[in-house]
């Protein structure tokens, strides 16, 4: 394996053992045995577990950022046929993961927001970012005439990130996907009307 390819391959199995148990109960000898790679090598790629926890956050911006261009950022249909699309999406997605781990940024958030400032941090750009996707998009939304023009873009992105984040733990909670239909409806049939 190329030293590239090595220390993305470490990231990718971090992440996904991240996503499923958090960072904390996430060894750095079982991200290297997933991974296949001897422990002498971790520390060739990282410079402490802290380190190979901001590139894995990295690793679930990338995604995030993935799943915004594909879905937000793409011309020719309405903006909210978009952002509903994008929270469809998601929805799909979790069901593929029997509506288990739910959002990675979030689980971190709530994990280690009050232990490490660092992840706080990094954690808030990422946290931050989705959210400026949405604005942009809102922003576009009232331009078009699509929501009405006293909608703030930024003040209803934090609400709806804020709510779409709260309706994904319900989700883990019940196992059930009704936490993010209740969501869609609120947001597209009262916030966004």
């Amino acid at each position: 394996m190329a030293s590239g390819t090595t220390r993305e391959e470490i990231i990718r199995k971090g992440a996904g053992l991240i996503h499923a148990q958090g960072f904390n109960a996430t060894g750095i000898q079982q991200v290297l045995d997933a991974a296949g790679v001897p422990k002498g090598s971790f520390y060739f790629y990282f410079k402490s577990k802290e380190d190979f926890g901001l590139a894995v956050i990295d690793y679930f911006r990338d995604f995030s950022q993935a799943m915004a261009d594909k879905y937000l950022n793409k011309d020719g249909s309405p903006p909210l046929q978009r952002l509903s699309g994008f929270f469809d999406a998601y929805t799909d997605l979790f069901t593929k993961m029997d509506l288990c781990r739910g959002c990675p940024i979030g689980n971190l958030m709530q994990e280690m927001s009050d232990l490490n400032a660092t992840f706080r941090g990094k954690i808030n750009e990422v946290y931050s970012g989705m959210q400026k996707g949405i604005e942009q998009l809102l922003g576009e939304a009232r331009a078009g005439g699509y929501i009405s023009d006293d909608t703030d873009p930024s003040q209803t992105a934090q609400f709806i990130i804020n709510a779409w984040e709260g309706a994904i733990m319900h989700m883990k909670l019940v196992k059930d996907t009704k936490p993010l239909s209740v969501f869609k409806k609120m947001i597209f049939e009262r916030i966004l009307k």
